[in-house]
């Protein structure tokens, strides 16, 4: 089962009133649990394999707005102030500023950045993707520590924009 594929049932669950689902595919098993309190729980573990670690979703609260303003950004870059433009995760993983332990990271705060540049990547299911800038501008800040587990939509990087 492709990761696409697996936050797209998370995201039908959490939508729905689906308390539990599990799905086996192969050697893949999966097992998505929702409470009724609104939090979510999320399984997958591959059969043969070693068991992978539980992920709990949050509950976001939303803050009433005025009328939302268009905007031409993608989904991974939203604005953040007026100051910068913040770049979230697109998955669930772990976080790395370089590509081994022994190499330089991507970027620094204060770097010039081109959209499409490489500033981390995400380890998700042991599949490391590279999180690109969706802009140009300069490095403001690192919202991640590395090496450290990322949630869904969290903050990354802050840029401004050039």
């Amino acid at each position: 089962m492709e990761y696409k594929q697996i936050q797209e049932l998370i995201k039908t669950i959490n939508k729905s009133n689906i308390s539990e689902l599990s799905i086996e595919e192969g050697d893949f098993k999966i097992t998505i649990k929702q409470e009724f309190t609104g939090q979510a729980q999320y399984i997958a573990t591959p059969m043969p394999a070693a068991p992978m670690p539980v992920y709990q979703a949050q509950p976001q609260q939303v803050a009433p707005a005025a009328a939302p303003a268009p905007t031409t950004e993608k989904p991974a870059a939203a604005p953040a102030s007026a100051t910068g433009i913040t770049i979230k995760s697109p998955m669930i993983g772990t976080f790395y500023r370089s590509p081994s332990p022994d190499k330089p990271v991507f970027v620094n705060i204060g770097d010039e950045i081109k959209a499409g540049q490489v500033l981390c990547i995400i380890e998700a299911m042991k599949l490391f993707n590279e999180i690109e800038a969706e802009v140009s501008g300069r490095l403001i800040k690192v919202m991640a520590d590395d090496s450290t587990p990322v949630e869904y939509d969290q903050p990354l990087f802050l840029i401004e924009p050039m």
